[in-house]
């Protein structure tokens, strides 16, 4: 099942124990296909699973892939685009919203093409209490590694072109 383009959607992330970690109230769906969908959130809700909500600032990007364990979320700021990867479950859309489990690791990637792991400890803490299974850890940091070699080799959607082609694009589709 696929959103349809140009629909609002909810955007939800899950722990491994099944909780929820985070909600966006609404993300424009401008490209939907077998391969990714591409969402756009901009000035939308965030909900964190203690309660807390937070407003984005600014729009971003985001790619949820059904056959990855990470989804990649871009924010298009002042200072450039910052590009901030979640390891994540596959994601998937049930009719409701888009869902994925987030395993924690993150890598950010600045303007200037470097790069930082984040949460490092965070995944251990989690996989120890959660138990993630070693199947599951074994595909977490292999994905990792497929991320960094992806941003080094600039593939997309590492690259500025195909941020601004998809950014023209919301642009276009949210107008009417």
């Amino acid at each position: 099942m696929l959103p349809e383009v140009g629909s609002m959607v909810y955007i939800q992330s899950f722990k491994h124990d099944g909780s929820l970690h985070r909600t966006w109230a609404k993300g424009f769906v401008i490209e939907a296909s077998d391969q990714q969908i591409v969402a756009v959130t901009n000035k939308t809700w965030v909900t964190e699973a203690d309660g807390r909500k937070w407003f984005t600032r600014e729009p971003a990007i985001c790619f949820f892939y059904p056959d990855c364990w990470f989804n990649i979320i871009t924010m298009i700021r002042k200072t450039g685009i910052y590009y901030y990867c979640n390891l994540a479950s596959p994601s998937l859309y049930d009719g409701e919203a888009i869902k994925n489990i987030d395993y924690d690791l993150d890598i950010k990637l600045y303007p200037n093409g470097e790069y930082e792991i984040l949460d490092e400890d965070e995944y251990q803490e989690h996989g120890h209490e959660m138990n993630y299974p070693n199947d599951i850890k074994m595909i977490v940091e292999t994905q990792m590694q497929e991320l960094i070699r992806r941003i080094k080799e600039m593939e997309d959607p590492f690259n500025d072109e195909t941020i601004n082609k998809y950014y023209k694009i919301y642009q276009k589709m949210y107008k009417r």
